[in-house]
C-alpha cells in the first residue's frame, strides 16, 4: 500500500522513527553483484542525523546490518533485506503532539486517512523512513557502474536566496563532501552554513534545491509512455519527504525560451555518436535517456517542525498554540542529497533491468 518501489527493481521499506528499527527489502536485485555492509554504510553515513553542527542532534550511528540476500560478499539473486536499528529515539519530546497538529506536517492527513497514527517522532511520515532508500540505492549505484561507469552526484544548489554556480559535468564527489553543507561551491557553502545556523538559533528552518547530475547515461532507458524516464525520476525523487517542486533540464525557464532557442541541435562527434550541442533537454528526449548527462533538481520545503510558537488545533479541533520540541534540522538540504541520489540510481537502475529484459534478448 504505497511502501514499494520500483518494476523488476523493487524495494519495499518498512519501520518507524521511533519504532525498533527501519529497513528496506530488495528484490529483483541481480546476483553476483559484489557488495559490503561497508559499502552501504558510507551512504547511510551521508544521510545520518548528528553529522555536523547544521543537522539535528540525534545521536544515531544508523549502522546497517545485512539479514539476507548476500552470501560470500555477493548478492544472491533472492531478497535482500536490511536493517538499521533505532538507538537514540526520546519519544517523550513528542508528548506534546499527541493531540496537537504540527503546522505543514502529516499528522492531521495521517489522521484524516488513517484515524490512527504514531505520534512519535512522525512514526512512518519521519524522514528517518529514508534510511531504507539510501540503503538500496547504495546498490543501485554500484550495478550502474558496473553496467556503464555511470556516476550520480547530488549537490545543495540553493539555500533560499543563496545559488551556487556548480558546473554539472565536472563537479566531483570530492567537492560535493568537502563541506558540511554538500555545497560544491565554496564561496557559497560558508554564507549557507552561516544562514543555516542564524536560523536554528530562531528556532526557525528554511529551504532550498538540490540539483543532481547522472553521467555516463546509458541511451535507451525509460518506457514510454507513462513510464517515461524523467516521469519515475519525478515520481521518486518527489516521494521524498519536504519536497515541493521537481526540474530536468532547462525546466521552468524553458518556457521563456523559443523552439530555435530551446532545441538540442545534432552532431556526430568523432568516435560517430550521435550527440546534442546543448543539453536543454536534460538528458531525455520523448522520456527516453539520449546519452547525455540527465540533470534534475529538487525543491525542499522549510522543516515543518520548528520551535518558534505557532498557531494550529488539536484532534477535536479546539484551536491551540505549539513550540515543538525535540531535535530536528533546520534545514534539511545537505542530508537530501543523498536522499535524491538514492531515488535517481534507483529508477535508473530498473530501467537498466527494464531494458535488458525488453530490448536485449535478440
Amino acid at each position: 500500500m504505497g511502501n514499494t518501489f520500483g518494476h523488476l527493481f523493487r524495494i519495499t521499506t518498512y519501520g518507524e522513527s521511533h519504532g525498533g528499527g527501519v529497513g528496506v527489502v530488495i528484490d529483483g536485485c541481480p546476483p553476483l553483484v559484489e557488495i559490503s555492509e561497508a559499502e552501504i554504510q558510507v551512504e547511510l553515513d551521508r544521510r545520518r542525523p548528528g553529522q555536523s553542527k547544521i543537522t539535528t542532534p540525534r545521536k544515531e550511528t544508523d549502522t546497517c546490518e545485512i539479514l539476507s540476500g548476500v552470501f560470500e560478499g555477493k548478492t544472491t539473486g533472492t531478497p535482500i533485506s536490511i536493517l538499521v536499528r533505532n538507538k537514540d529515539a526520546r519519544s517523550q519530546d513528542y508528548s506534546e503532539m499527541v493531540q496537537t497538529y504540527r503546522p505543514s506536517h502529516a499528522d492531521a492527513t495521517y489522521d484524516a486517512k488513517y484515524g490512527i497514527r504514531n505520534w512519535q517522532g512522525g512514526g512512518r511520515s519521519s524522514a528517518r523512513e529514508t534510511i531504507g532508500r539510501v540503503a538500496a540505492g547504495a546498490i543501485a549505484k554500484k550495478i550502474l557502474h558496473i553496467v556503464n561507469h555511470v556516476e550520480v552526484i547530488g549537490y545543495v544548489k540553493k539555500i533560499q536566496d543563496i545559488e551556487a554556480t556548480v558546473d554539472p559535468d565536472a563537479v566531483t564527489m570530492e567537492q560535493v563532501e568537502s563541506n558540511i553543507v554538500r555545497c560544491p561551491d565554496l564561496t557559497c557553502a560558508d554564507r549557507m552554513i552561516d544562514r543555516i545556523e542564524a536560523i536554528g538559533r530562531e528556532g526557525d528552518s528554511i529551504g532550498g534545491v538540490v540539483e543532481c547530475v547522472v553521467r555516463n547515461v546509458p541511451k535507451g532507458l525509460g518506457v514510454p509512455v507513462f513510464d517515461r524516464l524523467e516521469a519515475d525520476i519525478a515520481k521518486g525523487v518527489m516521494s521524498l519527504p519536504a519536497t515541493k517542486g521537481f526540474e530536468i533540464g532547462s525546466g521552468f525557464a524553458g518556457t521563456l525560451m523559443t523552439g530555435s532557442e530551446h532545441n538540442d541541435e545534432f552532431y556526430t562527434d568523432e568516435d560517430g555518436e550521435i550527440r546534442t550541442r546543448t543539453n536543454r533537454s536534460g538528458g531525455t528526449q520523448g522520456g527516453i535517456s539520449n546519452g547525455e548527462n540527465i540533470i534534475i533538481r529538487v525543491a525542499f520545503k522549510p522543516t515543518a517542525t520548528i520551535r518558534k510558537e505557532q498557531n494550529t488545533v488539536t484532534q477535536d479541533g479546539e484551536e491551540t498554540t505549539l513550540a515543538a520540541k525535540g531535535r530536528h534540522d533546520p534545514c534539511v538540504l545537505p542530508r537530501a542529497v543523498p536522499m535524491v541520489e538514492a531515488m535517481v540510481a534507483l529508477v535508473l537502475c530498473d530501467h537498466l533491468l527494464r531494458y535488458y529484459g525488453q530490448c536485449k534478448v535478440v
